[in-house]
């Protein structure tokens, strides 16, 4: 494709996409563009990408530059949760089946089993940064200091009742928890089941706290799979309520009911931090720099996964791996910043681009 023709169809592109409300790409030029490869047949497909609603806006906003600057169409990014994502990424090979899974949290030996029953056997995770899961409320609500102790005492679903077994949770309030926590009811909108939200916050947070109690440190001593279940049984009486797969909607009920908390991914917090507020978790605030250091509890890695069988079957699909990892976009001053992105350090950036690179014979077949 000729130069001209390129930044023609980008400008349009451009204009197009920004009337639809999406990413504003105006600062996009055709140097910005993805390597460029002569038009294939069936090269119209578009690259299916499903998943984690955290990592969705990352995807997306990559999704909608690389369209606009590429030969290639403009991907398709759903959101399912991660769970879901990896249900319907393993169901099969092909350009009609999905070739990513957004992820924020590592696959499961069961996801990769479904994947294996399917003939999806060759798999690779890249690292796309760093989020964090935050407790957040409305800026008209109280601020919250919490641990991982008090989030475990707040909403499993039995805690222990003292002489070595267990009771409903009987805490109605914050202040129940701890007298230091504000005197609030307890209601917390959170992520459903099919969320890596949810997945990582009950392994980061819950199960974290829940090993700070003795009664719980000596139950994982003695039975490590019933310790498991109990700490990450949430409390199912109506103190927590299941959102879908849409961080943006427990964002809008929190605003509506300042006494509300929400579980969310820090880059929601940061693209809406006039509306809401991040609680500190034991004294350590929900900040891009303590997430970036490790210093705050509840941070994690988040994924894009690949279908390795699909690049020589999805047109742009390695071009699309590329145009992800450069630093433009998933650097320190990338544009996938502006969207609440943590970068990884440049090591690991860079190991990211080596199983990129190592990726592209695949695609060539």
């Amino acid at each position: 494709m000729k130069s001209g023709v390129l930044v023609g169809a980008a400008l349009a592109l451009t204009l197009a996409l920004a009337g639809c409300g999406k990413t504003d790409l105006s600062n996009v030029e055709a140097s910005d563009a993805a390597p460029q490869q002569p038009q294939m047949a069936g090269s119209t497909q578009k690259i299916k990408i499903v998943g984690s609603s955290t990592v969705a806006p990352f995807s997306t906003t990559v999704a909608e530059r690389f369209g606009a600057t590429s030969p290639y169409p403009t991907p398709i990014v759903e959101t399912t949760g991660t769970g879901g994502g990896f249900k319907s990424f393993c169901q099969g090979i092909g350009p009609d089946q999905p070739s990513l899974s957004n992820a924020s949290r590592p696959i499961k030996p069961s996801e990769t089993a479904l994947c294996a029953s399917n003939g999806v056997n060759d798999i690779i995770p890249i690292e796309v940064g760093y989020d964090g899961i935050v407790v957040a409320n409305s800026k008209l609500g109280p601020d919250f200091d919490i641990t991982k102790t008090q989030l475990y005492l707040a909403l499993t679903q039995e805690i222990p009742d003292g002489a070595g077994g267990f009771k409903p949770n009987p805490y109605t309030s914050w202040n129940d928890v701890d007298p230091g926590l504000p005197d609030q009811p307890i209601t917390v909108f959170g992520p459903p089941p099919t969320s890596g939200t949810r997945d990582a916050f009950v392994e980061l947070g819950m199960e974290l706290g829940a090993e700070a109690l003795p009664e719980m440190a000596a139950l994982r001593a003695s039975d490590s799979d019933a310790f498991k279940e109990r700490s990450h049984t949430i409390r199912t009486d109506g103190a927590w309520i299941d959102f879908g797969e849409n961080d943006t909607a427990i964002i809008q009920s929190l605003v509506k009911t300042p006494t509300a908390i929400g579980i969310l991914g820090h880059s929601f917090l940061e693209q809406n931090g006039d509306r809401i507020k991040g609680a500190a978790l034991a004294g350590v605030p929900a900040t891009f720099e303590h997430i970036n250091s490790g210093q705050y509890g509840l941070s994690r890695v988040m994924f894009i996964y690949v279908k390795v069988q699909n690049l020589p079957l999805m047109p742009g699909l390695y071009d699309f791996l590329v145009y992800y990892t450069d630093d433009d976009a998933f650097g320190p001053d990338g544009y996938l910043i502006e969207k609440g992105l943590i970068p990884l350090d440049d090591a690991d950036r860079q190991a990211q681009r080596d199983i990129i690179a190592g990726l592209e014979s695949q695609a060539a077949r």
